[in-house]
């Protein structure tokens, strides 16, 4: 169960780093993260072995939204959402608003990390095309958008975004009504026709964190 507990946050995009909550609640916060090393790593960096993304600097508003999904069961609930499925052990093992909070301030903590590319195969020259719709909400730059609930792309594992997009086309995210930031994400993933389409914008998505 451990290891279960610990891959929980598998599913959580990234993505800068608002640093409102107190010291105290980052302290605690990381005591609390430790269920999350064996996956993640004590720095964040993430193992795709493990389904589990760098989770280092993730917006702390995003990271307090998603586990709260999890929890509710609005996410990550779907049969064939293996990193997903491992969330939702991980969010009921924070028991209060607070270790929410605690856990999101110290994730947001972690100096951002620069995961190694692994997607191949990409055209960021057709990949910019189809960013022009991401940007909407995402930001031209892909920082994010917290007032459209859109986290930060760059810096994010490659093989996450990959593996995401093609959950949201097929439906495996963005089904709950109950999480209507994911079935707007869905919808917008439909712009996107095929697997190669998904490599093109994570290969311009890469030129933008150069």
């Amino acid at each position: 169960m451990r290891f279960v507990t610990a891959a929980a946050l598998a599913a959580l995009v990234f993505v800068s780093a608002p640093q409102s909550a107190s010291a105290g609640d980052a302290e605690r916060g990381e005591a609390l993260f430790d269920l999350c090393t064996q996956c993640h790593g004590s720095a964040g960096q993430g193992n795709p072995m493990a389904l589990a993304p760098s989770i280092a600097g993730l917006s702390e508003w995003y990271v307090t939204a998603q586990l709260k999904n999890f929890k509710k069961g609005v996410r990550g609930m779907h049969p064939d959402d293996m990193g997903g499925l491992r969330m939702y052990p991980m969010s009921l093992s924070l028991r209060s608003e607070d270790d929410i909070e605690a856990v999101a301030a110290y994730v947001a903590s972690l100096p951002l990390t620069d995961p190694a590319p692994t997607v191949e195969g990409g055209n960021a020259a057709k990949g910019a095309e189809y960013w022009k719709t991401c940007a909407s909400c995402h930001g031209p730059d892909g920082t994010g958008n917290r007032e459209l609930n859109a986290p930060r792309l760059v810096g994010v594992s490659d093989w996450y975004l990959f593996e995401a997009l093609k959950k949201y086309k097929a439906g495996i995210r963005g089904w709950n009504t109950g999480n209507q930031p994911a079935v707007m994400m869905r919808g917008m993933a439909m712009s996107l026709p095929d697997e190669q389409a998904i490599r093109d914008v994570i290969a311009y998505i890469h030129e933008l964190e150069n």
